[in-house]
């Protein structure tokens, strides 16, 4: 059946890749089988009203049942309703029409004596006063409702919903003709889980902390719920997995960096201490450790249902890896600590490139992800003239299945990537994703090769005037934009 799917206006790029990822974990495409990973065609039906532009709030989707577009809706971030549609019009002469029309099965058990009801007066690019909005109610005389108005906890919701009908900037191109429509709701986000989770208010924070709104999403991407196991190996403060257990999963962390994952800032300033604010289960363990250098025991496979990451870019946060040896005077030979200082000993690390860093992770997800589990991670491309590079890193064992842009300055944007595990872990597979590795290596971006992010958005102030030799006490100036 065809529901009307409205859309914050907001992340466009997002929207649908979250829809998807949520119709698929609830069974809109059926029953999930191993051998359906590589021959399922798990694509929904999307169409756009009359006149209206894609980047439209307003889409049409194909969904096989009422109770999935319900289970969508209520969990989705980005969607602020799905309806059941009765009539839509370019003007409200021919909403009725079509309203009187729709049939008389589908409305009337929204319509009886004891059902309660409320309507809804909702607009995109204009504000209606409370005098149009009820004027706009009482039009809708020609609909025989019989129950009684509830408008804090009705049994039915409906909503007459109209685009502008000039070409005021909406923040879209002008749409040619203005479109109503009136449905009942069949469900809608709740983004009160936004300020509930709003990093302003966490106890314990980092640099790279992800925003509420943008880990919520994520862990949609992932399919997290009850039963799974959502791991992050860059775990940082923890604010993804906050995300992933607020639906239900179980979870695991890990990061190089002890003093994040052991103390934090204090026995009540910590990743602990941000599950406890919440009231959500603890993770199943957080560790210490290197994701050049994974600490799970040879033979081990298939036990995580998702990661969800944001790998180190070299902005805010550079990547690192086990290496840089430290050295006693008058000792050539490699490290050894001391038994005394063992206990409060941080391990040396080094540089740890994007490109190693982001094959690493592949090779981790293709051996510990289950069948048909998915990797979820941001990776960041370079604009050049306007143009965004697209070649992103592949494995045999993945099907990229969702890609969705956050341009972030004029320089360069983070591409959320959604992936698939369709092949089991085989040492054939690992060889032929090492040797794409290593193209993929060869051939990127200069900048990208080096993990060097940075250099890419910041340059020293003197650089633009062509002096080759420029001064170590330059101050570094943003090429970018503020955002």
């Amino acid at each position: 059946m065809w529901y009307l799917c409205v859309f914050y206006h907001r992340l466009l790029d997002y929207r649908k890749p979250e829809f998807e990822s949520l119709a698929d974990l609830f069974g809109a495409f059926g029953d999930k089988r191993s051998s359906d990973f590589n021959t399922q065609d798990k694509v929904l039906q999307w169409r756009l009203p009359k006149h209206h532009h894609p980047d439209s709030p307003f889409h049409f989707v194909h969904l096989p049942s009422e109770d999935v577009a319900r289970k969508i809706a209520n969990r989705s971030i980005l969607v602020k309703g799905i309806y059941e549609l009765w009539g839509e019009g370019n003007d409200f002469e021919e909403l009725e029409e079509a309203v009187k029309s729709y049939p008389d099965e589908r409305k009337l058990p929204y319509l009886e004596y004891e059902s309660t009801f409320k309507i809804t007066v909702d607009s995109f690019g204009k504000a209606l006063s409370l005098q149009e909005q009820n004027e706009r109610i009482q039009g809708l005389s020609y609909i025989p409702f019989k129950g009684r108005v509830n408008l804090k906890n009705p049994d039915h919701n409906f909503w007459l919903m109209e685009t502008d009908e000039n070409e005021t900037n909406n923040g879209l191109p002008p749409v040619v003709k203005r479109r109503i429509f009136f449905g009942r709701e069949i469900g809608g986000a709740d983004r009160k889980l936004i300020p509930m989770y709003q990093l302003k208010t966490r106890n314990y924070l980092g640099p790279t902390a992800m925003d509420a709104e943008m880990a919520f999403l994520m862990a949609n991407q992932a399919q997290a719920a009850p039963g799974k196991l959502v791991y992050d190996p860059f775990v940082g403060t923890g604010s993804i997995l906050v995300s992933a257990a607020h639906f239900g999963a179980m979870t695991m962390g890990a990061d190089i960096d002890i003093r994040v994952v052991r103390d934090g800032r204090g026995p009540d300033c910590n990743v602990w201490s941000n599950f406890k604010q919440y009231g959500l289960p603890m993770p199943i363990g957080l560790l210490r450790a290197d994701n050049n250098l994974p600490p799970w025991r040879p033979g081990l496979k298939e036990v995580f249902d998702g990661i969800i990451c944001d790998p180190p870019y070299g902005v805010r946060a550079g990547g690192r890896k086990s290496g840089g040896r430290k050295l006693l005077k008058g000792i050539v030979s490699p490290y050894t600590v001391p038994d005394d200082k063992r206990a409060d000993h941080i391990p040396s690390t080094a540089a740890y490139t994007l490109v190693e860093c982001v094959h690493d992770l592949l090779d981790l997800a293709a051996r510990m992800l289950v069948m048909g589990g998915r990797l979820v991670f941001f990776y960041p491309v370079l604009r050049e003239d306007g143009s965004v590079e697209t070649h992103f890193p592949e494995h045999p064992c993945f099907k990229l299945v969702a890609t969705s842009e956050q341009m972030l300055s004029s320089r360069y944007s983070r591409v959320l990537l959604t992936m698939v595990k369709t092949s089991l872990y085989t040492e054939e597979l690992a060889l032929a994703a090492r040797i794409k590795h290593l193209e993929f290596r060869e051939n990127h971006l200069k900048w990208l090769e080096n993990g060097n992010l940075h250099s890419s958005v910041f340059s020293p102030a003197d650089a633009e005037s062509g002096d080759s030799k420029v001064s170590k006490e330059s101050k570094l100036k943003y090429r970018g934009k503020y955002v």
